[in-house]
């Protein structure tokens, strides 16, 4: 009997689409970075730094960002069931704590958080999450239409295979964008339709762009089936304007596309003159309902004052979509059984969090408006630090995490890492990493405008870390453009 010897599977044998796309903040500068940390481990004071700043991804709580109290008092009393009926329970936990974790223990199968939910998520919760979003909103929300998920990835995700039957059916997609959008439409076998924000414009959205890349995507011959709108955005860090907003509603109802509205940072809102509104509530504002115009909103545990990334938590909202659509995702969502309970718990303390009158709601604001005043002191900081440096530009920071400063670096770089056969971004971002420790994106894993180089850092929450990240920051930057200013 012989034997096939050859591999049987190899990187030119699985699935061409996994191939296909890339995903930058957990890419190639990641890698280097951990190489370089392990260097740090293996054989101290052999770099010129003793740790790397991970500025490639919104992860708050690695980066310093500490966790509310009362939301981890009621997930540790709803793992530990007794503790809630123990005397010393009283000295550990705030009264709304035990009362809240007692409310949630009642509504899940068994009273305990080690059970399969509803594949839709808890019921009780999800009515929580909707009486969050109409009091947020000022109009009605209802738990059918709430999915609790596995963050906002797995939920965009699944309106990806909902949407996209073959590669003439589109999305329309800002640029630059959060990858996860391109990755999951080439996933699903679909077509990006790329839309420019406009730097100039403070990253703005122009609605007669949008038209324009409509109108050329149909007569090529794809069928646009949903506009996606990131606000606050990410990477760009802008927060869209009330009249923005109604623009894309009065499009896409005229156009008839779902609204795929990522609203995950509505709560890292930092401009005074901007606040955010959800797509919904514009729609319902402008006297849109669910019969004239199709909303899916996407909102996670990850980001805001929480900061909660490795709780997996989220829900999306399904506004406009029939019952036997609503009956399709219900299946697609139950592949995975259901969302994690910590997440599901997590999502309805983030929509109803202590109010005036509870134990918990002075601590509660306390540690929340301390994690808003060090980020926006931190971004500050980084914003005047970035645009004092020579041939870098750097918008105004208005929300989510992110900036997204601009390099306009010398020929001789772009030259070099042409030789390289890196983009100049890419070549920029190595070469910062490996002389400070700080780890960024480059601009190009976010698809600008083709021509332009851009870095994506992420905004850290501590002085702390932004204090040591600053002077190198600035005397690696003199020293790379003294290199190569020719």
């Amino acid at each position: 009997m012989s034997y096939n010897k050859m591999p049987s599977i190899t990187a030119e044998t699985i699935n061409p689409k996994v191939r296909m796309f890339t995903y930058e903040p957990c890419g190639e500068i990641v890698r280097h970075a951990r190489l370089l940390e392990q260097e740090i481990y293996d054989n101290p004071g052999s770099l010129p730094f003793q740790e790397i700043i991970y500025c490639n991804l919104g992860n708050p709580q690695a980066l310093g960002q500490q966790p509310i109290n009362f939301f981890r008092e009621v997930l540790s009393l709803c793992d530990n069931p007794p503790l809630i009926y123990r005397d010393e329970a009283r000295a550990l936990f705030s009264a709304c704590a035990l009362k809240r974790a007692n409310r949630i223990l009642e509504s899940l199968p068994a009273k305990d958080s080690g059970s399969y939910t509803s594949s839709q998520g808890v019921r009780s919760l999800r009515q929580v999450v909707a009486d969050g979003i109409a009091a947020r909103d000022g109009f009605p929300s209802r738990a059918e239409d709430i999915f609790l998920t596995d963050g906002a990835s797995s939920a965009i995700n699944m309106m990806m295979q909902i949407l996209i039957r073959s590669p003439e059916d589109s999305i329309l997609c800002p640029l630059p964008e959060y990858p996860l959008y391109s990755g999951s439409i080439i996933l699903h076998g679909g077509t990006m339709v790329p839309y420019y924000l406009t730097e100039d414009n403070g990253w703005g959205l122009e609605i007669f762009e949008v038209k324009r890349c409509l109108e050329d995507a149909r007569a090529s011959g794809l069928t646009v089936r949903a506009m996606v709108v990131i606000n606050p955005g990410n990477p760009t860090g802008q927060v869209l304007s009330m009249t923005s907003q109604e623009e894309i509603v009065e499009f896409c109802r005229k156009e008839g596309l779902v609204i795929l509205a990522d609203e995950v940072y509505q709560d890292n809102v930092y401009t005074e003159n901007k606040k955010f509104n959800s797509f919904k509530k514009v729609a319902r504002s402008l006297g849109y309902d669910q019969e004239d115009l199709s909303v899916v909103s996407f909102h996670s545990v990850s980001m805001g004052y929480y900061g909660e990334c490795g709780r997996r938590g989220g829900y999306m909202e399904i506004c406009g979509f029939g019952s036997e659509v609503i009956d399709e995702i219900y299946k697609l969502s139950s592949l995975t059984i259901c969302p994690n309970i910590a997440g599901q718990i997590l999502i309805s303390l983030i929509m109803d969090p202590p109010k005036l009158g509870d134990e918990s709601f002075e601590t509660f604001m306390t540690e929340k408006e301390e994690t808003y005043s060090s980020l926006l002191k931190s971004a500050k900081t980084l914003q005047k630090a970035f645009s004092s440096l020579e041939g870098v530009s750097c918008n105004k920071f208005e929300g989510a995490m992110y900036l997204f400063p601009r390099l306009r670096l010398p020929p001789l770089a772009i030259r070099a890492a042409e030789l390289e056969g890196v983009s100049p971004d890419v070549f920029y971002a190595h070469r910062l990493l490996g002389a400070t420790g700080i780890a960024v994106v480059p601009g190009s894993g976010f698809h600008p405008v083709s021509g332009t180089s851009h870095i994506r850092c992420t905004i850290l929450p501590g002085e702390e870390k932004i204090a040591a990240m600053v002077p190198r920051l600035r005397a690696f930057h003199e020293a790379f453009m003294e290199e190569f200013r020719g």
